[in-house]
C-alpha cells in the first residue's frame, strides 16, 4: 500500500472543515506481520524505535508462564532487579546515576554476566564491610566497658584499703558494702563461710536500665550488687548498627544459678556481655590490645568503602545505559510473548494498529530487520479488513499536547469524529480570560510562565513534583491564558482593578465641579466615545456595578450562543463525514433551528440594542413571546417587523422538537429491516469503507432491532437537548458572575488594603499594608482564582460545548515505543 499523507478530514468530510492533522485523527490501518522466528528479536527491536505499531494480544487466553519467551522475560527481570539493588547501593553511597550520551556497547548476554559477577563483588564488599563493622563496634563496646569497669574496681579497692586502715585502728566501726567483695581476706575468722563471687560486665541500652535493674534485683532476690555507669556520647550497637546511648553495667553474683539467671536477662534486655580481668596488668595489657585492633580495624574498614565506592562509581558511570538495554530486552520479550506461533513453529505472527501514513516506514524497518539478522526470508506485510473500531491518534506537539489532554480528560475521541482541540485551543484560554480579566494580574501570570518557558531544558530534564509537573505540562496553555487576560483585562481597563486612560482621554467630563464623587448624573460627553474596552471614568461611579453588569450578561450570552452554535455546526461536520444523511436532516438542522429560535434570537435583540441605543426590556420581550406572542410589544418594540418575527420564530422552536423526536427512530427501523433483505453483504471496497462503518454508531448491525430501545434514546436525547438549551445558556452566565467577582475582589483589596495603609501616612503601615496586599493578591486572585476560572472554563468546554457533538467514546493509540519504556516503572 502506498504512503497516504497524513492530516485532513479525508473523506466525506473533506469539504466541510479546513484540511489539518488535529481535527481528524490519523487514518488507521490493522495491519498482519508474519516474521520469520530467526528475524523475530530484531524486527520487534527496530518496531520499538519506530514507535508507530500498536500490537494486539494474540494470546490473550494463556498466562504468562505459558507463552513462548517466558524464560527471556524471567531472566530480564532478573537482570532489572540487579540494577535495583546497584541503584539502591549508589543512593545510600551517595552517588547519583550519571547520563552519558554513548549507547552501551555491549550485548545482553554478556551484560547478564557483567550484572551477575560485579553483583557477587559487591555483595562480597558489603558482607565483609559488615563483618568488620561489627567487630570495630563491639571492640568500642570492650573499650568502654573496660575503662569503665576498671574505674569501678579501682574506686571499690581505694574505698576497701580505707576501711581497712579504719578497722586496724578502731577494731570497730561499720563495714562498707564493698569490703567484703573486694579484699582478699574476708573479716570473718571463719574461713569455711567465706563465700567466692564472681561478676558480668557489658553495656545495657540507657532506656532499659531501670527496668534492667528492677528485674535483676527481683529474680536473684536481692543478692546481686548491680554498678553502672553513663557514656556519655551515643554507641554504635554492633547489632543493629543504630546509635544508642547505652551504660556500662557490673554485676556482681554468688552461684551458678545466678549467673544462668543474669545471663538470660542480659539477652533478654539485649545488654552486650564482655570478658574483664580483676588483674590491674591484664587490664592494661587488654586495653593497649584493643586499642591497636581499634586502629587496624579502622585502615582496614576504610580501604574496603574505598574499593566499594571505587565498583558504584565505575557501575555509576554505565548504569544509565545498562538500565535502557534490560528495559528494552523486557519491552522486546513482553511484545514478542502477544504473538502468535505459527503452526509450522518457524514464525510469528503479529497483529496490530498503524497509522496509514507510517506504511512505508514500517515496512522499511522490517526489510532492515531481515537485512541486519541475515534471515534468509523477509517479514510479509499486509494489510487487512476489518470492521473493528481503530484506535484515535493525534499527533501533537508541547504546544498542542496539552489542549488534547483537557479534551482527553473528558473522553478520547472517537476514531474520526471532529476533535474539539482545534478550537480548544482558542476557547478555553479565551473564556478564562473572560473570567480573569485584569491586565495587572494577566502580566503577573505571563511573567511566571515565561519562567517555565525560559528555564524548559533544564525543568524537562529534571523530576518535578506534581503540581510543578502539571504546571509545566501545561506552559503553553497558561501562556495563551495569561496573554488573554491582558486582552480582556485592557476591555475591561483595569489594572489591580484601576482604571487608566490608555488609548486616550475620557469621553466624559464633569458638568461643574458639584460632581466630584464623579456619578454620572454630573458628567456630560465632551470627547468621542474611549477608542478601546470601558471608558475609565465609569470606575468608582455610582453607575459602575449596573453597567458592567449589564454589559458581561449580554456579552456571556452573546459567547454562550456562539460556541454553542459551533458545536452544533461540528455535529453536521461529524455526520457530513461519516456519511450519515440522517443526523444531518434529523439532528443537525432541527437543533439549529430551536437553539437560533430562541437564544439566537435574544443575542440579534442584544446587538440590535447596543447598536440603537434603546431602552427596551429584554427580559420582557423573551417571556411575553411565549406567554403572550400576539400582544403588542409598545416600548420594547426594537425593530419594524418584529412581532411577525417572534411568531415565526416560535413557531419554528415547536416544529423542530417532534422533527427531532419522531422521524429518525423510523427512519432506522427501515433502514435495519432494508440491509437485512440482503443489502448488507455488499464486498467491501476499502478498508476506509469498513472503518466507517464500523465507526458510525447509529448503523445498528445487530440482528434485532429493539425500536422502542431506539425511540426511548431519542426521546431522551431530544429532552436533553431542548431542556439542555436553556441550561447551558444560563450556565454561560458564570462568565459574568466569575469576572464580577474577581473585579470586586481585586478592588476591596486595593481600597481596604492598599489605600488604607497609604492613607495613615505612617512608613511602618504601609509597609505592611503592601506585604499584606501582595500576599492577598498572589493567594486569592493569583493562585485561588486562576484555578477556579480554570475549572469553570474545563466545565464549559465538557459540558455546554462538547456534548453539542462529541462522543468521547474512542480509545487512545499506545503504540509500541522505547520512548514510553524509559518512563516506566518495573
Amino acid at each position: 500500500m502506498g504512503e497516504v499523507r497524513a492530516g485532513g478530514g479525508g473523506g466525506g468530510g473533506g469539504g466541510c472543515c479546513p484540511p489539518m492533522n488535529l481535527f481528524r485523527s490519523e487514518p488507521m490501518q490493522l495491519v498482519q506481520l508474519i516474521i520469520p522466528m530467526e528475524s523475530a528479536h530484531v524486527t520487534v527491536s527496530y518496531l520499538g524505535d519506530l514507535g508507530l505499531l500498536q500490537f494486539k494480544d494474540l494470546n490473550a487466553d494463556k498466562s504468562p508462564f505459558q507463552r513462548t519467551y517466558a524464560a527471556q522475560i524471567k531472566k530480564s527481570g532478573e537482570m532489572a532487579r540487579r540494577l535495583r539493588f546497584f541503584k539502591d547501593q549508589m543512593l545510600k553511597a551517595g552517588f547519583s546515576p550519571k547520563k552519558s550520551p554513548t549507547q552501551a556497547d555491549i550485548s545482553i548476554d554478556d551484560l547478564e554476566v557483567k550484572l551477575a559477577e560485579l553483583e557477587a563483588e559487591l555483595v562480597e564488599i558489603n558482607a565483609n564491610g559488615e563483618k568488620l563493622q561489627r567487630a570495630y563496634n563491639e571492640l568500642v563496646e570492650y573499650k568502654l566497658v573496660l575503662q569503665k569497669a576498671s574505674e569501678f574496681f579501682h574506686s571499690a579497692r581505694s574505698s576497701a584499703a580505707e576501711q581497712q586502715s579504719e578497722y586496724a585502728s578502731r577494731q570497730i566501726g561499720e563495714e562498707s558494702l564493698d569490703t567484703p567483695l573486694l579484699l582478699e581476706q574476708e573479716m570473718s575468722t571463719d574461713s569455711s563461710k567465706q563465700v567466692k563471687l564472681g561478676f558480668i560486665t557489658g553495656l545495657v541500652p540507657r532506656q532499659k536500665s531501670m527496668a534492667f535493674e528492677r528485674i535483676l534485683f527481683r529474680a536473684t532476690r536481692g543478692n546481686v550488687f548491680l554498678r553502672q555507669a553513663v557514656v556519655e556520647d551515643p554507641v554504635t550497637d554492633p547489632i543493629s548498627g543504630e546509635k544508642v546511648e547505652k551504660n556500662v553495667f557490673v554485676v556482681f553474683y554468688s552461684g551458678e544459678r545466678a549467673k544462668n539467671k543474669i545471663l538470660k536477662i542480659c539477652e533478654a534486655f539485649g545488654a552486650n556481655r564482655y570478658p574483664f580481668s580483676e588483674d590491674l596488668n591484664k587490664q592494661d595489657h587488654l586495653v593497649t590490645e584493643v586499642s591497636g585492633r581499634l586502629s587496624e580495624l579502622k585502615t582496614t574498614i576504610d580501604v574496603g568503602l574505598l574499593q566499594r565506592d571505587n565498583l558504584l562509581q565505575t557501575i555509576g558511570d554505565q548504569f544509565e545505559q545498562w538500565e535502557f538495554l534490560v528495559r528494552k530486552e523486557k519491552s522486546i520479550y513482553h511484545t514478542l510473548n502477544m504473538l502468535s506461533l505459527d503452526v509450522t513453529k518457524k514464525c510469528l505472527v503479529a497483529e496490530g494498529w498503524s497509522p496509514v501514513f507510517a506504511t512505508k516506514l514500517i515496512q522499511d524497518a522490517l526489510q532492515r530487520a531481515s537485512f541486519d539478522s541475515n534471515s534468509q526470508v523477509g517479514a510479509i506485510f499486509q494489510v487487512l479488513q476489518t470492521k473493528e473500531l481503530p484506535p484515535t491518534y493525534f499527533r501533537t506537539n508541547k504546544f498542542t499536547s496539552p489542549f488534547q489532554e483537557i479534551v482527553d480528560a473528558y473522553g478520547v475521541a472517537k476514531y474520526q469524529e471532529a476533535n474539539p482541540t482545534v478550537y480548544t485551543i482558542v476557547t478555553f484560554p479565551f473564556l478564562f480570560a473572560v473570567m480573569f480579566g485584569d491586565w495587572g494580574h494577566g502580566i503577573c501570570l505571563l511573567l511566571a510562565t515565561l519562567f517555565l518557558i525560559i528555564k524548559e531544558k533544564k525543568f524537562s530534564s529534571q523530576k518535578l513534583g506534581d503540581i510543578m509537573e502539571m504546571m509545566f505540562g501545561g506552559r503553553y496553555c497558561i501562556l495563551l491564558m495569561a496573554l488573554f487576560s491582558i486582552y480582556t483585562g485592557l476591555i475591561y481597563n483595569e489594572f489591580f482593578s484601576v482604571p487608566f486612560e490608555l488609548f486616550g482621554p475620557s469621553a466624559y467630563a464633569c458638568r461643574d465641579l458639584s460632581c466630584r464623587d464623579s456619578t454620572t448624573m454630573g458628567l456630560i460627553k465632551v470627547r468621542p466615545t474611549y477608542p478601546f474596552g470601558v471608558d475609565p471614568v465609569w470606575h468608582g461611579s455610582r453607575s459602575e456595578l449596573p453597567f458592567l453588569n449589564s454589559l458581561k450578561m449580554k456579552m456571556s450570552i452573546l459567547l454562550g450562543v456562539a460556541q454553542m452554535n459551533l458545536g452544533i455546526i461540528l455535529s453536521y461536520c461529524n455526520a457530513k463525514f461519516f456519511r450519515n444523511g440522517v443526523n444531518v436532516w434529523f439532528q443537525f438542522i432541527p437543533q439549529l433551528i430551536f437553539l437560533n429560535s430562541l437564544f439566537g434570537y435574544l443575542s440579534l435583540l442584544i446587538l440590535v440594542k447596543w447598536s440603537t441605543g434603546s431602552k427596551a426590556d429584554l427580559y420582557h420581550v423573551m417571556i411575553y413571546m411565549f406567554l403572550s406572542p400576539t400582544d403588542e410589544l409598545g416600548e420594547n418594540q426594537l425593530f419594524a417587523g418584529q412581532k411577525t418575527l417572534q411568531l415565526a420564530l416560535l413557531l419554528l422552536a415547536l416544529v423542530a422538537v417532534p422533527w427531532m423526536l419522531i422521524p429518525k427512530p423510523f427512519i432506522l427501523k427501515k433502514q435495519h429491516q432494508d440491509r437485512h433483505r440482503g443489502h448488507s453483504y455488499t464486498p467491501l471496497e476499502s478498508s476506509e469503507d469498513n472503518f466507517q462503518l464500523g465507526a458510525n454508531h447509529d448503523s445498528h448491525d445487530h440482528e434485532e432491532f429493539e425500536f422502542s430501545e431506539v425511540f426511548v434514546h431519542q426521546l431522551i436525547h431530544t429532552i436533553e437537548f431542548v431542556l439542555g438549551s436553556v441550561s447551558n445558556t444560563a450556565s454561560y452566565l458564570r462568565l459574568w458572575a466569575l469576572s464580577l467577582a474577581h473585579s470586586e475582589l481585586s478592588s476591596v483589596f486595593y481600597d481596604k488594603l492598599l489605600m488604607l495603609a497609604w492613607g495613615y501616612n505612617n512608613v511602618i503601615i504601609l509597609i505592611v499594608g503592601i506585604i499584606v496586599f501582595v500576599c492577598a493578591t498572589v493567594g486569592v486572585l493569583l493562585v485561588m482564582e486562576t484555578l477556579s476560572a480554570f475549572l469553570h472554563a474545563l466545565r464549559l468546554h465538557w459540558v455546554e460545548f462538547q456534548n453539542k457533538f462529541y462522543e468521547g467514546d474512542g480509545y487512545k493509540f499506545y503504540p509500541f515505543s522505547f520512548a514510553w519504556t524509559g518512563d516506566e516503572d518495573e
